[in-house]
């Protein structure tokens, strides 16, 4: 499997090939080039260290992928605001393609990225992404009526949770992703660029 230009800026960090990693790795990897058709760059970094991948990975599955009462498109959404807030370059590539992809919407995925108060949202997405910007921005001034915001337009008390959970682990991948200055895979670039197709109809 070739290898991107550049993973990261560690070079004391290695960089493993799939000959190099271990066979539980490998199978992951195997299954992430079904799946996506390639090893995102954050898992072959990770990949140096069994046990810092499955921490990472076990993390990450449950809350974008675990039962949520938010869809696979809202955490994703609250993933490409947050990094949006913290300027981070690999997670706004890869969760904007993300975001494009789920919606159908290259225009939302945009607007996302560099504004989403330019995006017409639902009230229910706009006060999700408003909590979760608050998150990042100013957790210490988070008070009931931030979380009564949330309840007015739907979410459960889970919800808010989740919510948070999504914010909080996207500001911790933000800053290791710019710390070490992750690179993402230049596929991402060309995901979903354009409107998905409406059926007849």
């Amino acid at each position: 499997m070739p290898q991107p230009d550049r993973v990261h800026a560690l070079s004391g960090v290695p960089v493993p090939t799939r000959e190099q990693v271990s066979e539980a790795t490998g199978r992951y990897w195997d299954k992430c080039v079904e799946k996506l058709g390639m090893v995102p760059n954050v898992l072959v970094a990770y990949s140096f260290d069994d046990k810092k991948l499955a921490g990472f990975t076990t993390m990450y599955n449950e809350l974008m992928l675990g039962d949520s009462g938010l869809s696979k498109l809202e955490r994703e959404m609250i993933a490409v605001v947050v990094s949006s807030m913290n300027r981070c370059y690999y997670c706004l590539v890869a969760h904007g393609a993300a975001v494009r992809e789920l919606s159908g919407d290259p225009e939302l995925g945009e607007m996302l990225v560099m504004n989403y108060r330019m995006a017409e949202l639902s009230p229910r997405q706009r006060a999700m992404l408003d909590f979760a910007v608050k998150v990042t921005e100013a957790s210490y001034l988070i008070e009931e009526p931030d979380r009564e915001a949330l309840r007015a337009v739907g979410f459960t008390d889970r919800d808010i949770w989740d919510i948070a959970a999504v914010a909080a682990f996207f500001n911790m991948t933000n800053r290791m992703a710019s710390a070490i200055a992750m690179m993402p895979n230049r596929a991402y670039h060309g995901v979903a660029r354009r409107p998905r197709e409406e059926g007849p109809g």
